[in-house]
Order: C-alpha cells, then sequence, then structure tokens
C-alpha cells in the first residue's frame, strides 16, 4: 500500500487509531485492486503461460525449464510452500478440478452439496 493511501485505513480501537501498512482483503476494493496489480505484474505471460485470479495462480508447461522461465520476474512475490502444489496430475482450484482430462467437478464440493440438509 502507498505510504499516502494508509490514513485511508484508519479505524479506532479501545480509543487509539491505527491504520494497515499492507492493504487487507477486508476493504471494499482490495479484491480488485490486487487483481489489477498480478495483471500488471503478469502481464506478459497472462493467458499463455499464467492464469491469475486473485490469490490463486496456475503455472502451465510441459518441460521444469518452461516453468522457471515463465516465472522469472522482478516483481517481489511471494508464495508459502504450504499452499503450492507443483508435479501433480490434477489441481483443486476455484471450486474444481483440474485434471489432464479437463475441467471436472470436485467431489468434495459435490458431497458438501448432496449432504445438505433440506430446507
Amino acid at each position: 500500500m502507498h505510504p499516502h493511501d494508509e490514513e485511508k485505513t484508519t479505524f479506532i480501537m479501545d480509543a487509539d487509531a491505527f491504520y494497515y501498512k499492507v492493504m487487507p482483503f477486508s476493504l471494499k476494493n482490495a479484491g480488485a485492486t490486487y487483481q489489477r496489480l498480478m495483471d500488471k505484474i503478469f502481464k506478459e505471460v497472462m493467458g499463455v503461460d499464467v492464469e491469475v485470479y486473485v490469490n490463486d495462480m496456475v503455472v502451465k508447461f510441459t518441460v521444469a525449464a518452461e516453468h522457471c522461465k515463465a516465472l522469472k520476474r522482478e516483481a517481489s512475490t511471494q508464495a508459502k510452500s504450504r499452499e503450492m502444489l507443483i508435479w501433480s496430475p490434477y489441481w483443486k482450484i476455484l471450486g474444481f478440478m483440474l485434471t489432464e482430462r479437463g475441467i471436472e467437478a470436485n467431489l468434495e464440493k459435490c458431497q458438501a452439496v448432496i449432504g445438505m440438509r433440506n430446507p
């Protein structure tokens, strides 16, 4: 977040004023702002090697060297290793399963709907 905008996030708790130094996702336009940032950072590879939807990213490749080339950027982005799935034959993303066959239903999501109580 730009230092000039920090004061715009001020909130009061117990007679003390606080503000965010980084943009929280709870702000109204935070999601759209973050998506624009991701689009700007990865504009050269978006739609070709990389797809980004808010904080979900898919890097497409067939050879490991292509993967590294697609991600070689000077932007300071970070990913937590526990949230990464590398070299997997399938991937759960946005409520679906991506497999070699294409987009499939996520059985866990289907079971959640099937197991719902009747209204």
